[in-house]
């Protein structure tokens, strides 16, 4: 399992969701990190205007800011490696990066669901009976 860092731009709060107009793109980064993170997955989100120390401490992070400046955020490593640059990764990517397939992603994101919805199948309303 490789260790992925986003590394977005400056951003409202730690998703970018947040607000009236939420970017779709953003909500689904922020729902595929989330269910990665609790299936412990190696993946850490940056945000400019929360962590800007962790951009000048990244070497690589550093000196693509440096040479073509913060409009080339978001940027993807992958075990300290540039592999993306101006968009964020694709759902495959992220499950390839981390060594996740596909059926664990689905089961995680079904439970978390099961989980806010008050669980079962009729959500908590005891309808099923």
């Amino acid at each position: 399992m490789s260790k992925v860092e986003i590394f977005d731009p400056s951003m409202c709060c730690s998703t970018g969701v947040c607000g009236p107009g939420v970017d779709p793109e953003l909500m689904r980064v922020a729902t595929i990190i989330n269910t990665l993170s609790k299936l412990r997955k190696n993946i850490i989100r940056y945000n400019l205007s929360e962590t800007p120390q962790a951009y000048v401490d990244n070497t690589a992070i550093n000196t693509v800011l440096m040479n073509e400046g913060a409009d080339v955020l978001p940027i993807t490593l992958v075990d300290d490696e540039v592999f993306k640059k101006g968009e964020y990764p694709s759902n495959e990517e992220l499950m390839e990066w981390t060594g996740t397939d596909r059926s664990e992603l689905v089961m995680a994101m079904l439970r978390e669901k099961m989980s806010q919805s008050g669980g079962g199948c009729c959500g908590g309303g005891g309808c099923c009976g």
